[in-house]
């Protein structure tokens, strides 16, 4: 009986195996796979009712693609860098046993884009650092040889060209009225991957200080960059150029940075007008404004950038600027930090008359002055030295010596004290205490008792910079 039952029971899952097999192997009734009725099939779409504006969205995204891709360039570079030798470099034999510094072939990958019809391309200029020979592909596969016609350290940009004609060419917009939360667009090359399009947002605008350039006003994006798209455009949902993409955060996601095309237009016009680029200058030496500074010379905001020194003979000392001013605007335009009003004066243009605001004596005044080219700013003043002596350091931590008339030299720095913890060093020359001209150590003892359990705003000069200094006297 049991082995009937057995033998049962192997027969119903054997029949079970077969009616599976079957019904999975396509003789059935069902088609094998399910096309869409939108591609003239049979079947209806997992979702009939998408929104109109996530639609028109999606076609707006396609349409930047369309009509600015073949604007877009791969810049690909060949150039030489020295091999570094550690254990030779230094030694005065190496050159006789290898015959001088040895190279390496550096290639590098990079983006640009297409400003006229005749072949001029606006990229980074570190894309074409050191490039000894420069291919631009375009979007249609067309390989040309490249020269470049001038480039900008300070701002990265720079301008190639090419012997081509009739070409597609970017729209430039205007970056000066982003608003944070704007669709942008980057389209480029990155790791060698042509025509990539990626999407995201306008982080944030007016970014400085970030370290990577001499002049900064970046605008922030969360569009995916990589390393390649450096020299491709940043893009509105117009298609128009806002930015130059030029950088990462190489320890974050989502955080890069784009050259605004408003910053950018004045320095390629002046690399294809000229190949080089002119700036103006001031002749001030500028720092931040700290809120202890701030509240020291009468600001209710910690802002702006305090004037250090003036240049003998610059235009700001003729039009008359002094140390102690703090710059608050700039051709009406608010200063925030001395790296907004380097940007600003830079330019302004030479041979304009510009409008500075500043504060001075708890009062605001405005003056004006016409700014000069940089290239022609002569050297500002040289540091003083002198003999020293040991001596007993002061309630600041100080040690110092007459220079002179000139002011007091610091000839020691006490380890723990008010000078030492604010970055007095030794040499530095004491020009003025709370804004008192020094000029004797017996001038600079009265000031410090004068002072004694208060604030102290120190200025000193240090070779060729004059800094100011906030401590507390013990």
């Amino acid at each position: 009986m049991k082995l009937f039952l057995r033998t049962v029971l192997r027969i119903v899952i054997c029949s079970l195996m077969v009616s599976a097999l079957a019904g999975c192997s396509g003789d059935g009734d069902g088609p094998l796979f399910y096309e869409s009725k939108r591609k003239g099939g049979e079947a209806e779409a997992p979702v009939k009712d998408v929104p109109a504006d996530m639609l028109a969205t999606q076609k707006a995204f396609s349409q930047v693609a369309k009509k600015v891709t073949p604007c877009v360039v791969n810049v690909s570079t060949v150039g030489k860098k020295m091999a570094v030798q550690p254990f030779f470099q230094m030694s005065p034999l190496f050159e006789d046993f290898f015959g001088g510094p040895q190279y390496r072939q550096n290639k590098s990958l990079g983006s640009g884009f297409i400003i006229s019809r005749d072949g001029y391309i606006v990229t980074n200029e570190h894309v074409v650092r050191d490039a000894e020979s420069i291919q631009v592909k375009l979007s249609n596969d067309k390989v040309y040889d490249a020269r470049v016609v001038g480039s900008d350290q300070k701002t990265d940009i720079a301008v190639i060209k090419i012997n081509a004609g009739d070409l597609p060419v970017a729209v430039l917009g205007d970056s000066d009225k982003l608003e944070v939360g704007q669709w942008a667009v980057a389209i480029g090359n990155p790791f060698g991957l042509d025509r990539t399009m990626t999407v995201g947002v306008i982080s944030a605008t007016g970014r400085s200080n970030v370290g990577i350039e001499t002049y900064e006003n970046f605008i922030q994006t969360d569009a995916s960059i990589n390393p390649g798209n450096s020299g491709g455009p940043l893009l509105n949902v117009h298609g128009e150029v806002i930015g130059i993409n030029t950088a990462i955060v190489a320890a974050g996601q989502g955080i890069g940075f784009a050259i605004p095309v408003a910053m950018a237009k004045p320095i390629f016009t002046q690399l294809i007008n000229k190949g080089s680029v002119s700036r103006g200058w001031m002749g001030v030496t500028i720092q931040p404004v700290t809120e202890e500074l701030g509240r020291s010379f009468g600001l209710h905001q910690a802002k702006g950038a305090l004037i250090s020194g003036v240049v003998a003979g610059s235009p700001a000392d003729k039009g008359g600027l002094r140390q102690g001013d703090i710059i608050t605007a700039f051709n009406g335009t608010e200063v925030k930090d001395p790296a907004q009003l380097q940007r600003l004066v830079a330019e302004a243009g030479i041979g304009r008359p510009v409008r500075v605001t500043l504060f001075r004596n708890g009062r605001s005044l405005e003056l004006s002055m016409t700014l000069v080219a940089a290239e022609s700013a002569a050297q500002a003043r040289r540091g003083a030295g002198g003999e020293r002596h040991q001596v007993q350091a002061d309630p600041l931590g100080l040690v110092v010596e007459d220079m002179d008339g000139a002011g007091v030299v610091v000839a020691d720095v006490i380890n723990g004290g008010s000078a030492a913890d604010v970055g007095i060093r030794p040499g530095d020359l004491i020009v003025s205490i709370n804004r008192k001209r020094i000029a004797t150590t017996a001038e600079y003892q009265k000031a410090i008792r004068q002072a004694q359990g208060g604030t102290l705003i120190i200025l000193v000069r240090r070779g060729d910079s004059s800094i100011y200094f906030a401590l507390k006297s013990r």
